[in-house]
């Protein structure tokens, strides 16, 4: 569990192909921090550590998790981020994120506003219902949306385009600032608004 609030940013310093997995080696300042079997979200996708060396740490992504976000997209050199799991005495200062992503999105527009940026983002064509209920449905205005693993307030919803708000903080720790038009993005709608659609479902 995770509350989408960025601790850092890892770097991916190799990218291995296995079979239809792939194998990620990272590069963190957390890596001595870590342990073996543990969950870290990066770009809001929960993997487990399974090896430790040095200053890097590496994951292993399957075939699933690569049609669903955006990690196979990923080069040597790249940045994501990173999070470590919550401990449950600690403030959930974002909103409850699980790691699980539920489809992708593109970068169609970002707006610099003098202190702080908007960006609007466009739902994949391939981007499936929730319990029969479209996902733009499960997006409302003030609502909570995970973007990239980064806990986010939207700020409007128009079909399947939404924005989100980004201040200098958040645009400089994240990787929001390598951010491009075009780009996709991993989206995880708010586990409250899904419960409720099983429910009504």
């Amino acid at each position: 569990m995770f509350s989408g609030i960025i601790e850092s940013i890892a770097v991916v310093l190799d990218i291995e192909k296995d079979g239809t997995n792939i194998h990620f080696t990272f590069e963190s300042e957390y890596t001595q921090e870590l342990k073996i079997d543990q969950s870290i979200a990066h770009n809001g996708v929960c993997l487990t550590v399974v090896s430790i060396k040095g200053n890097t740490y590496k994951v292993t992504a399957i075939e699933e998790t690569l049609k669903l976000t955006n990690l196979g997209d990923l080069n040597t050199g790249d940045k994501v981020n990173f999070e470590r799991c919550i401990r449950m005495n600690d403030r959930l200062d974002g909103h409850i994120v699980q790691g699980h992503v539920d489809g992708l999105a593109s970068v169609v527009e970002i707006q610099d506003k003098g202190g702080s940026w908007e960006y609007q983002f466009q739902l994949d064509e391939h981007f499936t219902n929730i319990h029969d209920h479209s996902p733009e449905k499960l997006i409302i205005h003030k609502g909570s949306i995970t973007i990239n693993g980064t806990s986010l307030t939207v700020t409007g919803v128009n079909k399947r385009q939404f924005g989100v708000a980004i201040i200098p903080y958040t645009y400089n720790h994240t990787n929001f600032h390598a951010l491009k038009v075009g780009e996709k993005v991993n989206i995880e709608l708010d586990v409250l608004g899904k419960y409720v659609a099983r429910l009504i479902h």
